[in-house]
């Protein structure tokens, strides 16, 4: 309820306190930064990806809508083994929610979504599983959809032949495939309701583009290899309420490289980082860009278009809220600041080498709908006034009419003031006060405070007025003049409302017509935004550009190094490694433990069935927890599978203790064999590693030193090197004296139970507690 004009009373005082207000009591408001968090909120929400395949005939046609961007995606027919193995690879990748599908499907394709949907324990979440009737994946009726749909990036002044042009350059009518699973597609979406479930029946799912992914030309990285080279490492957040997931970033080569200012940038470096590109000239381009802002005289230049890039904000989002007609108040500030900092990219663009692909496809692609749309927002939205009042609401001198309305509008207190003051003479003289309000849809009401006899409802009666409700200790009237007020100044309020929201739907259209150019701006800004990212990382951690040759020659790396050791390690040092040609292809590196073996594979597992030619196969540790001779066979056995293929042979690195692989000859002699060790130099009793590789092979594993290192007793230490030359030697052990003495079978076995209760693969393990905890005192007791 919204009070209009002051209060008169009969006290020579005149009015009260607080008695005077507008004609509306606004609700509480957000500030801009609250609406900016909110907004940023919003961008985390987990997206939702549905997914709709076909397969036949040995090709593969699929299509997905990903909620984020309100995107459909497609990849044009595509050929796939029987094992359907592209098709786990897209879904490994993008993880949907539900596979769409025909009922009428051949026997591989049933059989591959039945062992997916038997996978309980699949993390992520295995996706639900949809059949729908074969009709619905037609062609002429999934060409009719895709023609028929209602695209908000489609200009309403297109007719019907130039929107099948139109949509005929996005979207490949020749591939049969991909077009029967984008028409399914669009039936299993607007029969869910996908994202407008709770909207009327007549709003459509937002489909605001169409995009083409292709899998080729990219490395096929297994999950395992991510895990273990640390490229991503998601840990709890410490705030649940931090990330709508309840994740962070840990420390990983995604983590350490992510400095991007937009979500789109990081949602890029993350894809990026998923797929892998060996296309040179795509990896080339990217290259271009980094060198281009490592130059020192760049360094300001790319300061800059940092800051402009935090203004790109999420674009589809708020292109979402407008196809649906749910624009708040805050998008319209977002949405400017954000085509105005494309505008800012623009122009500083415009002045950079046009002979770098990025900078001349955002000079030329952010048109001049970017400035359209700056300046209809710009003269049209009141921010001001819509922060204020919690709505949209416009600038004078756009609309006449609003203009006179809101005169007539801002004029009323004083006059109401005058008409409360003419009531309150014709009132019983009990009543001290009145005022005339005016509430939105109801119109003009006179009231009155209640009085200590007005107890029943029968005592709420005046003549001349007629009672309406009891709110807050005031009664509420209608009076003969209140009445007049209606029918003079009609629902001001409301007329209001209505014209300016029919404005806000005009400037919605508006927007939504230019969304292609939106689209674009947020695709090229968040490569930009990863490129100054990489850059920046480049800067700080004194990154080299890699050089890449389209022949096949292998590997060639001059002083290496592992981005996440160097920053963890008090002392790292550098490695290079050279792998094919006269270098060999199997590369076998032995060394004692704690040297930096597994280190070294790391800079520079599936493997057996898919490597190729062109496959770096990392070994580190083969054969852990099996029988050593088992073991052992196992790691020939697959080195002598790869090398039998001769300059097929992938590139291999081991990293080993088992030193019988060399002594024993399992391996074939010839050049594609290489043995390197991890230098050390023996100092008395001490070992000490320079953590450098270098041709050889280790004379042992100094295991001894290793446990004199995590704090064994020495008597331990020798007594475990004396056994361990024995045993190579092949000659009887034999307990010495003194552990003939009382309980020492009963000490012997305590150690042995305590050993075979270790959980090595525990995360919480720690060794050196459990050996000074755990092991010593019962060693000490039986020394």
């Amino acid at each position: 309820m919204a009070s209009l004009g002051v209060n008169p009373s009969r006290t020579p005082q005149g009015p009260g306190p607080g008695a005077a207000s507008g004609f509306s009591s606004p609700a509480p408001v957000a500030g801009p930064r609250e609406a900016e968090e909110e907004e940023v909120e919003e961008e985390e929400e987990l997206a939702e990806i549905h997914l709709c395949v076909l397969w036949n005939s040995g090709y593969m046609g699929i299509a997905y809508y990903d909620t984020s961007d309100s995107t459909i995606h497609f990849m044009p027919d595509a050929p796939d083994h029987e094992s359907l193995k592209l098709l786990q690879r897209v879904l490994d990748e993008i993880n949907p929610q539900s596979v769409v599908t025909s009922a009428k499907q051949d026997e591989n394709m049933t059989r591959f979504l039945g062992k997916l949907a038997s996978q309980e324990h699949r993390q992520p979440k295995r996706p639900e599983i949809v059949f729908l009737p074969s009709v619905d994946f037609g062609l002429e009726i999934s060409k009719q959809r895709l023609l028929s749909g209602n695209y908000s990036f489609i200009p309403d002044s297109m007719t019907a032949s130039e929107k099948i042009l139109f949509l005929s350059s996005i979207i490949p009518f020749d591939c049969l495939l991909t077009v029967r699973a984008l028409g399914g597609l669009l039936k299993f979406l607007g029969r869910r309701r996908i994202g407008v479930e709770l909207e009327d029946y007549n709003v459509s799912v937002p489909i605001l583009g169409f995009k083409k992914f292709m899998l080729t030309h990219l490395v096929n990285i297994d999950q395992d290899t991510y895990s273990v080279l640390q490229i991503f490492k998601s840990e709890s957040h410490p705030s649940a309420y931090k990330v709508a997931s309840g994740l962070k970033e840990g420390l990983s080569l995604f983590g350490i490289l992510n400095r991007c200012r937009c979500k789109w940038g990081e949602k890029l470096l993350r894809l990026w980082f998923t797929r892998p590109t060996h296309d040179l000239g795509e990896l080339n381009s990217r290259l271009d860009v980094i060198q281009f802002f490592l130059l020192p005289q760049n360094l300001d230049m790319a300061q800059m278009l940092h800051r402009l890039l935090g203004h790109i904000k999420n674009v589809p989002l708020i292109l979402k809220r407008m196809k649906l007609s749910h624009t708040k108040v805050s998008d319209w500030q977002v949405l400017y600041k954000t085509v105005y900092g494309a505008l800012g990219l623009r122009d500083a663009c415009r002045s950079l080498p046009q002979s770098i692909q990025l900078f001349r496809d955002i000079a030329q692609e952010f048109s001049d709908d970017l400035h359209h749309i700056a300046s209809l927002i710009g003269k049209v939205v009141d921010f001001e006034g819509s922060l204020a009042e919690n709505r949209f609401t416009v600038l004078p001198n756009i609309d006449p009419e609003i203009d006179e309305k809101k005169r007539r509008l801002m004029g009323l207190p004083s006059f109401l003031t005058e008409v409360a003051r003419k009531e309150l003479e014709n009132l019983d003289s009990r009543i001290p006060s009145c005022s005339v309000i005016y509430i939105p849809l109801i119109g003009f009401l006179l009231s009155i405070p209640r009085l200590p006899f007005m107890v029943e409802a029968s005592d709420f009666e005046i003549n001349g007025l007629d009672f309406m409700f009891l709110s807050e200790e005031k009664l509420h009237y209608r009076s003969a003049r209140t009445k007049e007020l209606d029918a003079l100044l009609g629902d001001l309020h409301c007329e209001i409302r209505d014209q300016e929201t029919l404005l806000m739907y005009q400037l919605q259209c508006q927007v939504l017509a230019r969304a292609a150019v939106l689209t674009q701006v947020l695709d090229l800004a968040s490569r930009l935004d990863v490129l100054l990212a990489l850059a920046s990382a480049a800067r700080d951690y004194g990154y080299s550009r890699p050089r890449y040759s389209p022949q096949v020659l292998g590997v060639r790396i001059q002083n290496g190094r592992h981005p996440l050791m160097e920053l963890c390690a008090r002392t790292f040092v550098p490695n290079s490694t050279e792998c094919g040609g006269d270098k060999g292809r199997v590369k076998v590196i032995t060394g004692p433990n704690s040297s930096g073996k597994s280190i070294y594979l790391k800079q520079v597992a599936k493997a057996v069935n898919n490597a190729t030619a062109q496959s770096l196969v990392l070994i580190d540790e083969f054969g852990k927890g099996t029988n050593t001779v088992d073991g052992l066979a196992l790691l020939a056995a697959v080195l002598r599978h790869w090398l039998a293929r001769g300059p097929t042979c992938p590139h291999i690195f081991v990293a080993t203790n088992f030193l019988s692989l060399v002594q024993l000859q399992l391996l074939p002699q010839g050049p594609l064999v290489q043995y390197l060790t991890m230098e050390t130099c023996e100092d008395g009793n001490d070992l000490v590693f320079f953590y450098q590789v270098c041709e050889g092979v280790a004379k042992a594993s100094h295991a001894s030193h290793t446990a004199a290192q995590a704090g064994l007793p020495d008597k331990l230490v020798a007594r475990g090197k004396e056994v361990s030359d024995l045993i190579r030697s092949g000659k009887p052990i034999k307990p010495v004296k003194d552990l003939l003495k009382k309980n020492q079978m009963e000490n012997c076995q305590t150690l042995v139970d305590k050993f075979m209760k270790l959980d090595l693969e525990d995360p919480n393990l720690d060794l050196n507690v459990f050996m000074s905890q755990e092991v010593l005192p019962v060693a000490t007791s039986i020394l």
